[in-house]
């Protein structure tokens, strides 16, 4: 049995919209209702209280196709959007339905990359889930298709449930799919081989992962990288076999959770930020930051890029140009060309005590390089 899953007392469940739509693209009601059924048998066993479940669910794109007789998933992003509007109020409203059987509520929550970026926004989605889910609500969560633009989009809702798990801090994360785990190839062809356990990157050396499905944006690779993010240990199976997972049984591949789970804000500025400017650091700046711990002052900069507001995500990266940090700056990008090369000693002697701080704090900080080959890595 795997403990960890078993033990749970919060989780995130994610369907994409594969396993919950017919071939032709409408919404399968005898799929939501089993689904519904096994959550809400883990939720409340024997008819007792205290586990609690948080669904991303995919679909409302999917769900739209049809009412407005989209053969296919639509590439137009103006178009996608006027399919989630129509499909995302027959998806919940078949949700509410589902879940009424055993008398739960269902509450909504759409959200964007935006959401998930500024610090405020972050806050108030996790205020809101919380409060849903201390009134005995299940909170149905879904990308905000209709206002998401292709610039700033989460891409799929594999990488939404891994931020939503870290947003609850949840203790386990489930990914449905349409194949019941990760395979070393494609599942239909001889040779290919389940993968029962995933621990590190090395159990996944040789694996080929494959696309999306028909009428989803995900695919393995999405999903294995949730899986990375996410902190917490994961399932990935498919939608029938979502009562076994929660029961802690060997279904589908189990992802390993690290040693230490990461602090949700450095989690926070490591996978739902985007930086909004780069700050370039000169080696001295770059072994404070990565291998010491240290915050950023502003005599180890030697250059700056981009149009942003103190508060804003930054990236810091090497003379190389490699990504190595990401965090959220202390001055608008137009004020740090004068501060540049100076001691917080000097700045607060000639500008004024104001200026005795860093520009970026560790406290609010992540490095994204390996404290051996910073200026190779990049930002997961």
């Amino acid at each position: 049995m795997r403990t960890a899953i078993t033990s749970a007392r919060r989780v995130v469940v994610k369907a994409g919209s594969s396993s919950l739509t017919t071939p032709d693209g409408a919404i399968d009601a005898a799929r939501i209702d089993a689904l519904v059924d096994a959550l809400t048998g883990w939720r409340s066993p024997d008819g007792g209280k205290g586990r609690e479940v948080v669904f991303v669910s995919s679909g409302a794109i999917a769900a739209g196709m049809g009412p407005l007789g989209l053969p296919a998933r639509p590439r137009d992003l103006a178009i996608q959007q006027a399919a989630a509007s129509v499909g995302q109020g027959l998806l919940i409203a078949r949700y509410a339905s589902s879940f009424a059987r055993y008398g739960l509520g269902v509450g909504q929550v759409l959200l964007t990359a935006d959401d998930m970026m500024r610090r405020s926004h972050h806050r108030n989605a996790r205020r809101t889930l919380e409060q849903l889910l201390a009134f005995g609500v299940v909170p149905i969560v879904n990308e905000n298709d209709t206002v998401a633009t292709d610039e700033i989009r989460f891409g799929d809702n594999d990488r939404l449930a891994a931020l939503v798990a870290h947003l609850v801090r949840a203790d386990a994360l489930i990914l449905l799919s349409d194949v019941d785990a990760l395979y070393t190839g494609d599942p239909r062809l001889p040779g290919s081989r389940r993968i029962e356990h995933v621990r590190g990157p090395a159990d996944l050396d040789g694996v080929r992962l494959g696309g999306s499905g028909r009428v989803g944006t995900g695919g393995m690779v999405t999903k294995v990288e949730a899986a990375r993010i996410a902190g917490v240990p994961v399932v990935l199976t498919d939608a029938a076999s979502v009562g076994a997972a929660l029961a802690g049984e060997e279904a589908g591949t189990y992802f390993h959770p690290p040693v230490t789970r990461p602090s949700a804000r450095r989690q926070w500025l490591a996978h739902a930020t985007t930086g909004q400017g780069r700050l370039r650091l000169d080696p001295g700046a770059v072994e404070a930051v990565v291998r010491r711990g240290k915050s950023l002052l502003p005599a180890g900069i030697t250059g700056v890029e981009g149009d942003f507001s103190a508060g804003d995500p930054v990236d810091m990266c090497d003379e190389q140009g490699g990504l190595i940090a990401r965090g959220l700056v202390n001055y608008d990008a137009g004020e740090i060309p004068d501060l540049m090369g100076r001691s917080t000693r000097w700045l607060a002697r000639e500008l004024g005590p104001e200026y005795e701080r860093e520009i970026v704090h560790r406290d609010d900080l992540v490095v994204l390089a390996s404290p051996e080959t910073p200026s190779r890595s990049a930002a997961g």
